[in-house]
């Protein structure tokens, strides 16, 4: 106990106060949140987008998946939200589809081109996961490279959360597909 009070008087002479420790982790989003504004990456580093205000005084839905180019975000859960838009769109009287990926604007921008994500669904980086984890959408995946997103959707009206789909595990591909998106959706 001795040397846990001298290490704590130390790092307090050295100007680390007790607001620099987290002794908790972020709590998962969930439905009332309202989105953080926060910047990820459309294309390019220089086209800097704000979720907060991209997603203000509209009805969005915003799905995350753990890379691009992975096997079944390429196979399956891209493709079913491209397949899906324009049904998604007036069913749920959305304005605008959002996929979320720990990636650089450069990979997300080619990826969605190759799937024919333009002009349906926008492509937004977020190359160091400070979204998700805010969120507690992030995950370690080793064999991905590390820090990644949770597959999950989201749809969000005027910055609030209003419905949320996690995976249980983050990596199965069942809630947060497009096709389940109707049914748990919000008119």
């Amino acid at each position: 106990m001795f040397l846990i009070r001298l290490l704590f008087q130390n790092c307090l002479m050295k100007g680390v106060t007790r607001r620099d420790f987290r002794t908790q982790r972020p709590a998962m989003a969930k439905v009332g949140d309202r989105l953080p504004s926060m910047a990820l990456f459309e294309d390019s580093l220089e086209n800097e987008i704000n979720i907060r205000e991209l997603t203000s005084n509209k009805k969005t839905i915003i799905f995350g998946v753990h890379g691009a180019f992975t096997p079944d975000c390429s196979k399956i859960h891209l493709p079913g939200f491209v397949v899906s838009a324009n049904y998604l769109k007036s069913i749920l009287n959305v304005h605008e589809i959002i996929c979320i990926s720990v990636n650089d604007p450069f990979v997300m921008s080619v990826w969605g081109e190759e799937h024919g994500a333009g002009g349906r669904i926008r492509m937004l980086a977020d190359p160091s996961g400070d979204f998700v984890q805010v969120l507690d959408l992030a995950m370690n995946l080793p064999a991905l490279g590390g820090l990644r997103s949770k597959r999950f959707s989201m749809i969000v009206g005027d910055t609030k959360v209003l419905k949320l789909n996690v995976e249980p595990d983050g990596t199965e591909l069942g809630c947060s597909l497009a096709q389940n998106i109707v049914k748990s959706g919000i008119n």
